[in-house]
């Protein structure tokens, strides 16, 4: 999903803004390492992971998750989750879930059966702005624009401009391009000056900014990798005959520089053996 690679580019730049979002911690509360781990067993991904530095141990572990439409059965995986990362992390202690949303009123399933998980781990951060704590943070409210009407977000992205000048936020330089990463991912098919005038952003800014480079590139190269795997499965089809639907899915997942490469050696190909070697050699 969109707002997963949003997440993703939001926490790997500055794991240490997921701490605006979390109450109780420590004032000098800092310096988190973000990844997010694949769970063995059902190759089930997280949508973020934080540790705290190896110095303070008396910092939660924080898991991230953002669930940004109902689901009947992600209460339950939530809690699942959460378990099988404990289990295959025994390093892990202290720890709370941090779970983004609309609304926690959303139908995530049945509250009972993970009732006291719920009470006692998580903590919701919902978007909306009719759910916001009185003291709703600058980024909490940034995350909002995610759902704003489109026709507020100038506005808004002005007076978030202001808050952050006013309170001398710490990633306040960062702020545009905060603002455009999420605009980008909620509006993927409008043109770069579309998004930068919602957003109060400069046509030359923007392409200058990290978000144009990281984001906007791997749509990009994403966009290129889909047209050479059509290509190629063309190609294949023509020379190693049907190719079944594991073979296809496998193909497709390959990034671009190994497409390439394979769209080159099919053309030496003489049948479906000689695919069977490549991946062979690939792994």
């Amino acid at each position: 999903m969109l707002s997963d690679k949003l997440f993703f580019w939001l926490f790997q730049n500055n794991p240490d803004r997921i701490l605006s979002l979390v109450e109780g911690l420590p004032a000098d509360a800092a310096g988190y390492t973000f990844s997010a781990p694949a769970l063995k067993e059902r190759e089930y991904r997280l949508d973020g992971l934080f540790l705290p530095p190896a110095d303070r141990p008396d910092l939660p572990a924080l898991i991230l998750e953002a669930q940004m439409a109902a689901d009947s059965g992600f209460l339950r995986r939530l809690y699942a989750e959460s378990a099988r990362l404990l289990q295959q992390k025994p390093s892990i202690n202290a720890w709370r879930v941090v779970v983004i949303a609309p609304s926690r009123q959303l139908h995530f399933g049945a509250v009972e059966p993970v009732a006291e998980f719920l009470e006692h781990r998580v903590r919701w951060v919902e978007l909306l702005p009719e759910h916001w704590p009185p003291n709703a943070s600058l980024f909490q409210r940034l995350l909002g624009l995610l759902l704003q009407p489109e026709t507020q977000i100038t506005t808004s992205s002005q007076l978030l401009r202001q808050q952050a000048a006013a309170k001398s936020m710490p990633w306040t330089a960062e702020l545009d391009d905060v603002i455009a990463a999420i605009l980008v991912t909620r509006f993927p098919t409008r043109s770069i000056p579309e998004v930068c005038a919602m957003g109060g952003i400069t046509v030359e800014d923007f392409t200058q900014s990290r978000i144009y480079k990281e984001i906007v590139g791997i749509g990009f190269a994403e966009g290129e990798a889909r047209g050479e795997a059509r290509v190629t499965l063309r190609l294949l089809s023509r020379r190693c005959g049907p190719l079944s639907a594991a073979i296809t899915a496998q193909i497709e997942a390959l990034p671009l520089e190994q497409l390439e490469a394979l769209a080159e050696a099919l053309l030496d190909f003489q049948g479906p053996d000689d695919l069977a070697a490549w991946f062979a050699a690939l792994a």
